[in-house]
């Protein structure tokens, strides 16, 4: 049977896909390539379409053999979401009810969620486990609790199952250098730090040094985007083997902060990063990381690469690809 990869052109999707490629697996790729490069998804099938078109999810499903499905196409800029929040619920909420629909009709009854730790909001206790508190603090962030929610009501009432994944800070590009972010589309730290070191940005700012952080800049939890796709197989060969619904965090388990990603970066590329402190930017905690020990015990999945390895692998693919910034 086939899994389909929605999105899976994008950054995360494409590592994904490989990996589930690598690991035996008969993969489609759903992607409308507004974010996305086909050049990413290398000889897997790709149909070039959107997730809301109902008919077209439908003639995947049949025509490919379709009995899971990874979804990962969605809008992702929690900024961009406070000025345009209509627009993130009618593709990530709305297009998402219109995928599900089309893949319940069609016998599809297993789905993984790229979710995000954006539904928590600021954490009043770290780290962060999967009963903390969820207080999304923009639309980008309610709009993965809402399809958690809509997936939670699929598996009562229909019987489709399914692993909601809360990932953390995504970074890093793979491990033989091909396949990697798009600086264009983020607004990440380690793909600014990179365009920065190659000149292709003004200095990159540093939003804030007087946190209550060990050198005073914000901590996050970066995880390497190979292993939030071997995370992502695993939990598809969770539901394909039967196993139940469950919610889990993906992170490393420990946070690093600003400054010390710039170090990371500047002993991956030998120069130091142009930067320039700057204040504090409304809404940013100061310091999030993930307790990830549930999908250690599920999956038996822990994150194996540490921030220098991330950093690194950043550069090796930023620094040949400075132009286009990702295909």
């Amino acid at each position: 049977m086939t899994v389909l990869v929605t999105g899976g052109a994008g950054y995360i999707g494409a590592h994904t896909t490989r990996a589930l490629v690598a690991g035996g697996h008969e993969v489609v790729v759903l992607d409308s390539l507004e974010l996305g490069h086909r050049e990413m998804v290398g000889e897997v099938p790709l149909v070039v379409g959107d997730i809301a078109d109902e008919g077209l999810v439908a003639a995947v499903v049949r025509e490919h053999g379709v009995d899971s499905c990874i979804h990962f196409a969605a809008y992702k800029a929690a900024g961009e979401s406070m000025e345009q929040p209509g627009r993130y619920f009618a593709n990530n909420v709305a297009g998402t009810n219109a995928l599900l629909g089309a893949l319940q009709r069609g016998g599809v009854d297993a789905v993984v969620f790229s979710s995000s730790c954006a539904v928590y909001g600021t954490p009043e206790h770290l780290p962060v486990n999967e009963d903390t508190p969820i207080h999304p603090e923009s639309p980008y962030g309610e709009s993965k609790l809402l399809v958690e929610r809509m997936l939670a009501w699929y598996d009562t009432c229909l019987d489709v199952r399914s692993m909601r994944l809360r990932y953390f800070n995504a970074a890093g590009a793979s491990a033989d250098g091909t396949i990697g972010e798009d600086w264009t589309m983020t607004l990440n730290l380690v793909p600014l730090a990179m365009k920065a070191l190659l000149g292709a940005r003004p200095p990159l700012a540093v939003f804030g040094t007087d946190y209550p952080t060990r050198d005073g800049t914000a901590i996050r939890d970066y995880i390497h985007v190979d292993d939030l796709a071997d995370a992502h197989v695993r939990a598809l060969e969770h539901l394909r083997r039967g196993g139940p619904s469950a919610i889990l965090n993906l992170g490393t388990g420990t946070g690093s902060t600003v400054r010390e990603v710039l170090a990371a970066a500047e002993r991956a590329a030998g120069r130091p990063v142009p930067s320039e402190d700057v204040g504090r930017r409304l809404g940013d905690p100061a310091a999030i990381w993930a307790d990830a020990s549930r999908a250690a015990e599920l999956l038996g999945w822990r994150a194996t690469r540490d921030l220098d390895e991330i950093v690194s692998s950043a550069w090796a693919w930023h620094s040949r690809h400075e132009h286009h910034g990702s295909y």
